[in-house]
C-alpha cells in the first residue's frame, strides 16, 4: 500500500519498513538515500520503522540501500494512513488530492510489497535456519576434533563461520572500502584476524554470537512497535451509511461531514459527532483510557474509534475521519516514536565517535605492547581483534529507543496522549506542577453548596418559575437545584425586566419579586438585614451570591461555587507522594474563592485574581526554581502552558487540547496524572540503568586487556549480554497495571 502526504507543496509517501537491525544502520541507510536525486529530505525512523520520502525518488534504489542492512519495504497498513491522512490535512489538503495518482501507483506497487514482506519474514527465517545450522556444526566439532583430519575440521568451522556471518562479513567488507567504520566493520577485521591467527574455533563462536545478538535487537525493537501497532490498529476502516431508505458500507476515507451512520452493537463508532437516536453504553477507551462504558443517547457527543457495546445507535457525523479526534491521537503518536530525546541526541553524538576511538584503542593494543614492553606479537594481536568486538555500540544504541516507545505506548493506552519522547523524558523529571483552578482542579460549574431558607413553601417553586428561561450560568446551576425540591412544575412569569445592579424583576401569580445578589436585601427590616448577614457569612467562604424577596421579606439566599473534582485532592496527594514537592494554584478568581478550593485540595500554595499574563510570570518565576509542568483545560491556558518547561492539558479530547500541550489527558479528570508521571520516571530509569550497563560490561571487557585476558568469546557475550539485558528492561515497561488510574472519578 502507498501513502501520499503532501509537505510543502512536494508529494510524499510514506511507507512501512521492515528489518531494520538498529539505530546506528537506520541513521546510516538514510545518509545514503538522501543522495539520491530528490532524496534530500529523506526520513528514516527506526522507533517506529517508518520511511518518508519523495515521490520522485527511485523506489528501486531506495530498495536497494536497505537490503544492505537486511531491511525491506512492507506494506503501510492503517497506521501509515492514519499518519498521512493527518499531515495532509495538517498542511491544508484533503485526502483526495491526488488520489487516483496514488491509487494507480499504490496498486502497481502492492504486489512488489507484499512480496517484499514475505521475503523479509523469509529472509529472517532463513537467518534463524543457518545460525541453527552452524550452532549444529560448532557443537559438533567438539567431537570430531581429533577423530578427522585437521583440515576436515578447519572446513567444518568455515561452513559454520560463512552461514551464521557471511552477510556480516560482506557488509563489513563494504564498509571498510568505503572507509565507514561501524559494527559490521568491527566485526568483520575481527573475524578476519581470528581466522588468520588460526583461531577457527572461538571465530565461529564469534560469528554464531553475532548473529544471535542481531536477532535480539531486531526483537526487541519489533516487539515494542508490534505493541504500538497494536495500539493504532483502534482506527475504524469502514463506516454503515443511511442513503434514503438504504444503508451503504463505505471506506471510512470516504465519510463526509452530515453523513447519517448507523452503528450496530459490537461496531465502532467511525468519526466524531452527535447522537441523534438510540441509546446504548459506548465503550471510550480507545480515546480516553477508560474502559468503563458511558452511556450515551440522543444529543450526547460520540468519538470516532469507540466502541458500541449494547444497542444500535443513529449517529450524525460532524468531522471527516481525518479531522476526528482519534485520528490527531493516532497520528501525534505514531509521531511521537520518532522524536529524539536529549538523551538518544546524545547517544547518537557519541557513536560517531565511539567506534573510531575504539578501533585506535584496538590498534594500540595490538602495537604498543609488542614494540614497547617485548609483548608476544600473536597474543597482542588477538586481544586488539577482541578489543573490536567490545567496541560493538549496539547495546549502547539500543539503549533509549526500547524504553522511549514502551512508555509512549503504555501512556497512550491509559488514555495519556505524549507527543513526543522529550516529553515523557521531562515529565519524569518535574518536581514542580502549577495548576489552573477553574476546569482542572474544578469542573468549571458552578452548583449550591449552601442556601439559608426563609419561605420554604413559596422559594423553589419562585426562583424556578424566575430562571427556568434563563441561560446563565448561574440560573442554569439554580435550576439544577430548583429541581429537586420540585414537581418542575413552575409557574409562568406574567412579566420580567431587568434592573442594573441589582438582579431580575419578575411577577409571579400577582406578587413581585426581585431575584439578584446580596444587594437585594440592602433594606431597613431585621429580616432584610439578618438576611444579608448570612449572604456576607457565604461570601467570606468565597461563594456567589443568588438571593430572592418579594416586597415585604426575604425568601431566601443561596451560595454557589465550582464544584471541586471529586479525584482532585487524591490526585494532589498522589503527587505529593511522588516527590512532586511543590503543587501550586493559580486563577483569575477571586481570593475568598481560591483559598476555599486550594485549602480542600492540598496544594502548597495558591495565586488569585491572576490576568493571563500574570499566569505566565509566576510560571516562568516557578521555572526558575524547578522543573515545572503546568496543567490548565487547553482552552485559556495557552500562554501559560506555552511558558512552562512542560505544558499538560485535560481537555476530554477537544481539539484545543491536542493541539496546545506537550501531553493531553484525554479523560475529563486528573486521575491518571500520577500514573503518567510514574512511568515516566520508570522510562527515565531503565534508560539510565541501559546505559549505565551497556558501558559498564564493556568498560570491564576492556580493563581484561590490561592483564591480557580478553578473549573473542568474553568480549562478544559482553555485547550479547548487555543487549540482552538492555532489550529485557525496555519492554518490562509494558508490563503492570498503574494504581493511580484508581483515582479517575
Amino acid at each position: 500500500m502507498t501513502v501520499k502526504t503532501i509537505t510543502s507543496g512536494e508529494a510524499k509517501r510514506t511507507y512501512q519498513v521492515q528489518g531494520l537491525s538498529c539505530a546506528n544502520c537506520a541513521r546510516e541507510c538514510e545518509t545514503d538515500i538522501r543522495k539520491l536525486e530528490h532524496g534530500e529530505d529523506a526520513q528514516l525512523m527506526y522507533n517506529s520503522g517508518t520511511l518518508k520520502i519523495n515521490s520522485e525518488v527511485d523506489l528501486r534504489q531506495v530498495e536497494r540501500i536497505l537490503k544492505r542492512d537486511g531491511a525491506y519495504i512492507v506494506d503501510g497498513g492503517p497506521s501509515a494512513a492514519t499518519s498521512s491522512a493527518a499531515d495532509a490535512h495538517s498542511h491544508g489538503h484533503t485526502h483526495d488530492q491526488g488520489h487516483s495518482h496514488d491509487h494507480d501507483h499504490g496498486h502497481n506497487h502492492a504486489h512488489g510489497e507484499g512480496h517484499g514482506h514475505s521475503h523479509a519474514h523469509g529472509s529472517d527465517n532463513r537467518m534463524k535456519w543457518m545460525l541453527g545450522i552452524s550452532a549444529v556444526l560448532y557443537a559438533g566439532t567438539f567431537f570430531l576434533d581429533g577423530a578427522i583430519p585437521q583440515w576436515s575440521l578447519i572446513g567444518v568451522y568455515l561452513i559454520a563461520i560463512l552461514l551464521s556471518g557471511h552477510t556480516t562479513f560482506m557488509q563489513g567488507l563494504k564498509n571498510l572500502l568505503r572507509l565507514r567504520f561501524n559494527m559490521d566493520t568491527l566485526m568483520t577485521v575481527a573475524l578476519t584476524g581470528a581466522v588468520v591467527m588460526g583461531e577457527w574455533k572461538e571465530a565461529t563462536l564469534v560469528a554464531i554470537l553475532f548473529g544471535l545478538n542481531e536477532i535480539l535487537e531486531g526483537y526487541g525493537m519489533e516487539r515494542a512497535r508490534e505493541s504500538m501497532s497494536a495500539l493504532l490498529s483502534v482506527a475504524p476502516k469502514q463506516a454503515n451509511v443511511i442513503r434514503g431508505e438504504e444503508t451503504v458500507t463505505i471506506p471510512i476515507e470516504q465519510l463526509r461531514v452530515n453523513d447519517l451512520v448507523i452503528v450496530r452493537p459490537g461496531e465502532k463508532i467511525p468519526s466524531d459527532g452527535t447522537v441523534v437516536d438510540g441509546e446504548s453504553a459506548v465503550n471510550e477507551a480507545a480515546i480516553t483510557g477508560e474502559s468503563l462504558p458511558v452511556s450515551k443517547s440522543a444529543g450526547s457527543h460520540v468519538f470516532g474509534g469507540s466502541l458500541n457495546t449494547s444497542s444500535v445507535l443513529r449517529v450524525k457525523i460532524e468531522k471527516a475521519y481525518e479531522d476526528s479526534s482519534l485520528a490527531k491521537i493516532l497520528h501525534l503518536v505514531r509521531e511521537a516514536q520518532d522524536t529524539k530525546t536529549p538523551t538518544e541526541l546524545f547517544i547518537d553524538r557519541f557513536a560517531q565517535y565511539y567506534t573510531p576511538i575504539i578501533m585506535i584503542i584496538a590498534a594500540l593494543v595490538m602495537v604498543v605492547p609488542p614494540l614497547f614492553m617485548g609483548g608476544d606479537w600473536s597474543k597482542w594481536l588477538y586481544q586488539g581483534f577482541a578489543v573490536l568486538i567490545v567496541g560493538c555500540p549496539c547495546a549502547l544504541i539500543l539503549a533509549s529507543p526500547i524504553a522511549i516507545v514502551s512508555g509512549i505506548t503504555r501512556t497512550a493506552r491509559m488514555g495519556i496522549l505524549v507527543k513526543g519522547g522529550v516529553h515523557l523524558e521531562q515529565l519524569g523529571k518535574i518536581n514542580a506542577l502549577a495548576f489552573d483552578k477553574t476546569g482542572t482542579l474544578t469542573k468549571g460549574e458552578p452548583a449550591v453548596v449552601d442556601e439559608a431558607i426563609y419561605d420554604k413553601e413559596r422559594v423553589y417553586r419562585i426562583m424556578g418559575a424566575i430562571e427556568k428561561d434563563s441561560l446563565h450560568p448561574l440560573a442554569k446551576a439554580m435550576m439544577k437545584h430548583v429541581a429537586n425540591h420540585g414537581d418542575g412544575a413552575w409557574p409562568d412569569p406574567t412579566s420580567t425586566e431587568t434592573i442594573a445592579g441589582q438582579g431580575i424583576k419578575a411577577v409571579v401569580e400577582g406578587q413581585e419579586y426581585l431575584v439578584g445578589s446580596e444587594q437585594i436585601f440592602a433594606r431597613d427590616g431585621e429580616d432584610f438585614q439578618q438576611a444579608l448577614q448570612d449572604a456576607k457569612r457565604m461570601m467570606a467562604q468565597g461563594y456567589t451570591i443568588v438571593a430572592i424577596a418579594d416586597e415585604h421579606a426575604p425568601i431566601g439566599v443561596f451560595g454557589l461555587a465550582d464544584q471541586i473534582r471529586e479525584e482532585s485532592k487524591a490526585t494532589i496527594q498522589a503527587l505529593h507522594d511522588l516527590h512532586v514537592t511543590h503543587t501550586v494554584m493559580l486563577t483569575g478568581d477571586h481570593a475568598q474563592s481560591a483559598e476555599r478550593v486550594a485549602k480542600a485540595v492540598g496544594v502548597s500554595e495558591w495565586h488569585a485574581k491572576l490576568l493571563p499574563e500574570q499566569k505566565v510570570e509566576k510560571v516562568k518565576e516557578l521555572a526558575g526554581k524547578y522543573k515545572v509542568a503546568m496543567v490548565g483545560d487547553g482552552i485559556n491556558d495557552a500562554p501559560a502552558l506555552a511558558s512552562a518547561q512542560l505544558g499538560i492539558a485535560m481537555g476530554a479530547g477537544t481539539d484545543s487540547a491536542v493541539e496546545t500541550a506537550d501531553i493531553v489527558l484525554m479523560q475529563d479528570h486528573l486521575g491518571k496524572l500520577p500514573a503518567a508521571v510514574r512511568v515516566a520516571r520508570l522510562v527515565n530509569r531503565v534508560i539510565g540503568l541501559n546505559i549505565g550497563l551497556a558501558l559498564g560490561l564493556k568498560i570491564i571487557a576492556l580493563l581484561l586487556t590490561i592483564p591480557g585476558w580478553l578473549t573473542l568469546w568474553i568480549a562478544i557475550l559482553s555485547d550479547m549480554g548487555a543487549t540482552i539485558i538492555v532489550t529485557l528492561l525496555g519492554l518490562t515497561i509494558l508490563l503492570g497495571r498503574d494504581k493511580a488510574a484508581t483515582l479517575s472519578k
